[in-house]
């Protein structure tokens, strides 16, 4: 591919004179506290929330200011597709129901202004997710104002949190229609190969845009031979949207790829519309620059922390190559030099080698570690050996930077995609006990913050949500539910159901998160050391590693059992441990021999052990748990 865009060219976009993409509101810190910035963006623990879903702060933006029913407004609180009416003064209100957990980063789902309602006739939904944006510098009305975000970030920022904001390049709402395909009907999708950019409507079309060289070559004298959308399908914007996109230069076709809906294979997942979505031509000068443009802006003027990237594996590397270290540009500027930037590459049956790509071709710093929450599935769900852990980890060397960028990689077991975790579990093992899951949710979240990355916690997980599916069966709310199909169910490990605000620091995996944070917090080891594989098998049972004390070198062994019958088993640790002292569950007082120790685990147990120095008398070694 040929890359003419170059980093420095991003670079100079990114702090020359493009118009602004909007005002700041008043009020807005001109930087973050020292201590913020400051901090290394590895062993941050990040709790993700979608704000239509959490809180509901003020009942007057539950339309979102638009009259009319459901179907144009998208407020439909019993409906699980549409606006339930969660907003940004309702996340500012539990921020210290999150710092409780001992999170220091929050993960908000985008914010910016969505078309209300999409879809067919009788398949209508609202984007409540934040996904289908139309207005890319506002903060949707159904979520709040601008100056709203802006105290969320202040707030955020006083009580030590970072804020990460979810975004999307990739694709708009769905505002471009195509002359050839019926209203509310899918677009098959259209090669280049047979409707290529030189001929409209297909190869035996008219000749158009004489001397563009093709979408490889990112310049802006190559593209501007492209003055002609009509190469696949005509599009066309429908009356009276032809300026619902904001910046403006978003209502031009030219911008977009037209080329049909994406199977998410071959060539249509980089270059189809994603179920619809208006898919932008990220390979044109003028996009990068605007994309640059808007998105430098909201660091600017609101001092976020990070940006977790929507659908990052359908955007040609050459945009990345040249986004991502303006941004990162930026951020500096702002004074926030460890500025967060993760994508999101989603795939079925994930593995290191094609999530590392997006680190060594695009660029990107982190990516969202899909094959972490499959290899915790295939232990805790599925019943696999324990071996599958080991090969996850032994991969890490893909990474760009290798096994010590991987200590930063954003690791998640769920997510408002794939399905709550305890649901997988149920799908997995039909008629499974709900003591047995909340076992097994109960060890993949101990895993999830103690093993190396920077552990992602979905809302909702630490009250004990199931849901009975992925996508929206899996997006309920935290405030008194009136969706039936998320009523319909106890939480995990209590009695209420989500009928009722679920804000309870005393559940179970809510006491349980905040313990294993706490313990990431006491222990630079479990956030940020080095991580080495110590023993596993090919059959559920044991499986250990030893991470180490970033500055004092200290080993700590972790285990597990993934089985549902308590082991006595050998694990090897550094031959110079000695004694070990019981920081999480119970941990033998010394080795069995150099080299090894031996550990009683319970069914689903685990153990995190600290190598003391050999100076160190034993300590009673009773179930210091949390600390």
């Amino acid at each position: 591919m040929i890359l003419r865009f170059s980093t420095a060219l991003a670079v100079a976009l990114a702090t020359t004179a493009l118009a602004p993409a909007f005002a700041a509101p008043s009020g807005v810190p001109t930087s973050i506290p020292a201590t913020l910035a400051t901090r290394p963006a590895d062993g941050e623990m990040i709790y993700f929330v979608l704000p239509d879903r959490f809180a509901n702060g003020d009942t007057a933006n539950d339309t979102g200011g638009i009259a009319g029913g459901r179907l144009t407004s998208g407020f439909d609180p019993a409906d699980k597709g549409f606006y339930h009416g969660g907003d940004i003064k309702g996340l500012i209100a539990r921020l210290d129901y999150i710092k409780g957990m001992g999170f220091t980063a929050v993960w908000v789902g985008p914010v910016f202004k969505n078309k209300p309602v999409q879809g067919a006739p009788g398949q209508e939904s609202a984007g409540y997710h934040g996904y289908w944006i139309t207005d890319f510098t506002q903060v949707d009305p159904h979520f709040g104002t601008n100056a709203e975000f802006a105290a969320l970030v202040s707030a955020a920022h006083a009580l030590g949190l970072k804020v990460y904001m979810d975004i999307v390049v990739n694709h708009t709402a769905d505002v471009i229609q195509y002359r050839e395909v019926p209203a509310g009907t899918a677009a098959p999708y259209r090669d280049k190969a047979d409707y290529p950019y030189s001929r409209k409507g297909g190869l035996a079309g008219p000749a158009i845009n004489a001397g563009f060289a093709g979408d490889e070559d990112s310049t802006e004298a190559n593209f501007a031979h492209l003055t002609d959308p009509a190469y696949a399908y005509t599009p066309f914007i429908p009356k009276g949207e032809e300026h619902v996109k904001v910046p403006d230069w978003l209502n031009n076709p030219l911008y977009y790829h037209n080329r049909g809906d994406s199977t998410f294979s071959g060539e249509n997942s980089r270059f189809g519309d994603f179920s619809g979505l208006d898919d932008v031509f990220t390979e044109h000068p003028r996009v990068r620059a605007g994309m640059i443009a808007i998105y430098g802006d909201w660091i600017r003027k609101f001092h976020v922390d990070g940006f977790r990237i929507d659908t990052a594996r359908h955007v040609d590397p050459g945009f990345w190559q040249a986004f991502i270290p303006a941004m990162q540009h930026i951020a500096r500027a702002e004074g926030i030099p460890h500025f967060a930037i993760f994508g999101e590459v989603a795939r079925e049956n994930p593995d290191n080698g094609y999530i590392a790509r997006f680190t060594r071709r695009d660029g990107y710093p982190n990516v969202l570690d899909f094959a972490f929450h499959a290899a915790v599935r295939a232990v805790l769900a599925q019943d696999k050996g324990t071996d599958v852990l080991a090969d996850l980890f032994d991969g890490d060397v893909l990474y760009q930077g290798g096994e010590k960028a991987a200590l930063a990689q954003p690791t998640f077991i769920d997510n408002h995609d794939v399905g709550r975790f305890a649901w997988l579990v149920e799908h997995d093992r039909p008629g499974i006990g709900q003591d047995e899951l909340l076992a097994r949710t109960a060890l993949a979240h101990t895993m999830l913050l103690t093993l190396r990355g920077s552990p992602v916690v979905y809302y909702g997980d630490e009250q004990g949500m199931v849901g009975h599916g992925n996508d929206q069966a899996a997006r309920q709310d935290m405030f008194a539910s009136k969706v039936p199909s998320y009523n319909d169910q106890p939480l995990l490990g209590t009695t209420r159901t989500t009928a009722q605000d679920n804000f309870n620091p005393d559940h179970p995996l809510y006491k349980l998160i905040a313990r294993l944070n706490a313990l990431r917090g006491r222990h630079p080891a479990l956030a940020r050391g080095a991580q080495v594989t110590r023993s596993y098998g090919e059959k559920p049972g044991l499986f250990s590693v030893s991470r180490f004390d970033p500055f004092t070198n200290a080993e700590y062994l972790i285990a597990f059992n993934t089985s549902g019958q308590p082991i006595k088993a050998a694990s090897t640790i550094g031959t110079a441990a000695q004694q070990l002292e019981s920081l999480w569950g119970q941990c033998p007082a010394q080795v069995s021999a150099p080299g090894s120790v031996v550990l009683d685990l319970p069914a689903y147990g685990s153990a995190v052990c600290r190598v003391l120095p050999t100076s160190i008398s034993q300590p009673n070694s009773s179930n210091k748990q949390g600390q």
